[in-house]
């Protein structure tokens, strides 16, 4: 019989850091990091840093945050990651390319606790994700997904998805 995943969760002033290079995978990751996702360093660094990507995550959230770093803008967001034992914890996640003389070098992830009001927000809107890239095409599900969460906190809020998701964190601190 198989266990069922259970949620690790983690102090406020808890700050999990890692670091990856231009293809997403992991040259650092600090000790909270590896702790917290019952990774040790050694099955970490080098390896593609969607190692922790949970199945509940929509693929249009990494669209979004590749397109945004890409632009060389920071990303914020909201992460389901996945430990190395099947359980899950909840990030609010900062992702900030690393430029080093005008040139990404790679990425820095700094990620806190998210708040549980706030995930039980997201939760919604990341199933409806889910649901739109079930039924689109491989080549379009995360673009399509995207483009939805885009629309609806725009129509539904008036604002830009940035504006939506810090003033999500912000709200349940």
């Amino acid at each position: 019989m198989s266990q069922v995943a259970k949620e690790i969760t983690f102090s406020d002033n808890i700050l999990i850091v890692s670091k990856t290079d231009l293809r997403g995978n992991i040259t650092y990751a600090n000790r909270h990091f590896m702790r917290i996702s019952n990774f040790p360093e050694v099955a970490l660094l080098g390896k593609p840093h969607s190692i922790i990507r949970h199945a509940d995550m929509p693929r249009g959230v990494y669209y979004a945050m590749w397109k945004t770093l890409k632009a060389k803008q920071e990303f914020f967001g909201f992460v389901k990651n996945l430990t190395a034992d099947g359980d899950y914890y909840w990030v609010f996640a900062n992702v900030t390319p690393d430029v080093v003389d005008g040139k990404v070098e790679g990425f820095f992830s700094v990620r806190r606790k998210a708040p549980q009001a706030a995930v039980k927000h997201i939760e919604r809107v990341y199933e409806n994700m889910r649901q739109l890239e079930s039924r689109a095409s491989k080549d379009t599900a995360a673009s399509t997904s995207w483009q939805w969460m885009s629309d609806t906190i725009q129509e539904q809020h008036g604002m830009s998805y940035d504006e939506f998701i810090l003033g999500l964190y912000e709200q349940h601190l």
